[in-house]
């Protein structure tokens, strides 16, 4: 039986460096003065929130509240994707955003004002977006997640190396990729999308479901979270000068222009590395591991308030 009335709340209590857990007696306070009856749980240890959410939702629960940046939330999806006892798109989910990136929000205007952020979340507006399927081989054909972008090459490279540089904030992935370009070395890859396979030296292979990532970084051309497509930036050989001549146009979106980056719209993807590199993958920022991938659409998928 679910209980459309009564939330779960998700708390990461080391989401933006520590704030999530100062914070939560002001958070708690705002949502009983708004009527919210909910029970709330901290989350105990990496990806423990997959758990909580499939036990509330075998409880009864259709409305979730997610308190933490871009990995709690990947981890809320991917309890909800994994989950059967429910259609993911039954499962409704507000976030008040408290992480370094604070990435996805930004592409569907969610305020980081937590007041304004549960007021959202109370006037009850969903929207329903697409979700990234990804399978690594080697990986038991378990699929993960996604819900704004993923990533295979320097991408995941910074993300491995941003956990260190996380009280800067948002710089933290700036940060990163300035001081991974000295180490990070470019890889071989075949990609089949579409009808096409691209062959050739790559720095990195992104996947947008959303606009932003990085700390505000706009990495592919035009993504849509409603389409039903992936949007592919295919980043080839791009040497260490050439990236530095480009940060801003990290931000900016205009890296998309570049000629060595190749761009795609598709349904589904995949991914062979052909050397004997090891590049990471990242998704929604957070690490994946590595090997070959596929990555597909599920429509409408991830129901949300906005």
């Amino acid at each position: 039986m679910t209980n459309n009335n009564l939330w779960f709340v998700i708390i990461n209590p080391t989401s933006g460096n520590g704030a999530s857990k100062k914070k939560w007696p002001e958070i708690e306070r705002l949502l009983k003065t708004y009527k919210f009856e909910f029970e709330f749980m901290f989350t105990e240890h990496e990806n423990h929130s997959i758990y909580l959410v499939q036990n509330a939702i075998n409880q009864g629960f259709i409305n979730i509240i997610c308190i933490g940046g871009d990995g709690t939330l990947h981890n809320v999806v991917n309890g909800i994707m994994l989950q059967n006892v429910v259609p993911s798109n039954l499962i409704n989910v507000g976030v008040i955003p408290i992480g370094t990136g604070n990435d996805w929000v930004k592409t569907h205007g969610i305020t980081n004002h937590f007041e304004n952020a549960i007021i959202t979340i109370k006037n009850g507006a969903l929207k329903t977006q697409d979700v990234g399927k990804i399978i690594i081989e080697n990986k038991f054909k378990t699929p993960m997640y996604f819900i704004n972008l993923a990533g295979i090459g320097f991408d995941g490279f910074v993300v491995s190396k941003v956990n260190k540089y996380k009280h800067l904030g948002a710089i933290a992935y700036l940060s990163g990729a300035l001081l991974g370009l000295f180490s990070f070395k470019n890889f071989h890859s075949k990609v089949c999308v579409n009808s096409s396979i691209i062959e050739s030296k790559t720095l990195m292979i992104l996947i947008g479901i959303c606009q932003y990532s990085g700390g505000g970084m706009q990495l592919t051309k035009t993504p849509n979270p409603f389409d039903g497509l992936l949007d592919i930036s295919i980043v080839k050989n791009i040497g260490k000068i050439d990236i530095l001549k480009n940060v801003v146009n990290l931000f900016n979106g205009k890296i998309t222009n570049h000629k060595k980056v190749v761009k795609y719209k598709c349904k589904s993807i995949k991914v062979e590395i052909t050397d004997s590199s090891k590049p990471f993958i990242q998704a929604d920022g957070e690490l994946l591991g590595t090997g070959n991938l596929e990555i597909s659409i599920v429509p409408k998928a991830f129901s949300f308030y906005c």
